[in-house]
């Protein structure tokens, strides 16, 4: 009795593929680098708020996971 073995083919009945591209996470990884770069830089505001910065951030996080 012969066993099955799988192929390397990753396609479905229908033909999809079901890999994922690399920019597919890419993509979201540097937008959500480039927001956080945003939200933590001093920028131009420096003297509109405190100087919490990646603090603010953090806690807003886990405030935000703690519902």
């Amino acid at each position: 009795m012969a066993a099955l073995t799988r192929t390397g083919d990753r396609t479905t009945p229908a033909g999809v593929d079901t890999r994922l591209p690399w920019w597919a996470l890419a993509l979201p990884v540097a937008a959500f680098t480039v927001l956080l770069l945003l939200v933590t830089g001093p920028g131009e505001a420096a003297a509109a708020g405190g100087g919490e910065g990646i603090g603010r951030v953090l806690r807003l996080i886990g405030q935000t996971l703690a519902l």
